[in-house]
């Protein structure tokens, strides 16, 4: 089995920061990327940020040059440092996980999620 720890969300005031982290444990074998994506209220999920076992990253153009998501192989953890927050950027936030022995049988873990609010 694979556990998740997310840690980080809560409410913060528009243009406020907050970090979230998210810890992998259990079965886990080759972690190739690590991710974190948002769902709001009435809205699909979608992708905020992703970053690779070699440090390449994404991120969606809504959240580029606002959130940064790096992560620490050595602790199997990814973290996501979002700045200059706005009341859109309210959501479940999930991390997810990566893994597989190859490119073409990884599968992809999904943490439960932590709520963000971003309200005055």
């Amino acid at each position: 089995q694979v556990q998740f720890v997310e840690s980080g969300g809560g409410l913060v005031q528009p243009g406020g920061s907050l970090r979230l982290s998210c810890a992998v444990s259990g079965s886990i074998f080759n972690i190739y990327a690590m991710g974190w994506y948002r769902q709001a209220p009435g809205k699909q999920r979608e992708l905020v940020a992703r970053i690779t076992n070699v440090g390449r990253t994404n991120y969606s153009d809504s959240v580029k040059g606002r959130f940064t998501i790096s992560r620490d192989n050595a602790k199997n953890t990814v973290y996501l440092q979002m700045n200059s927050l706005q009341p859109e950027d309210t959501a479940v936030y999930s991390c997810n996980s990566d893994m597989g022995p190859t490119l073409a049988t990884m599968t992809r873990y999904w943490g439960q999620g932590t709520q963000v609010t971003v309200s005055s």
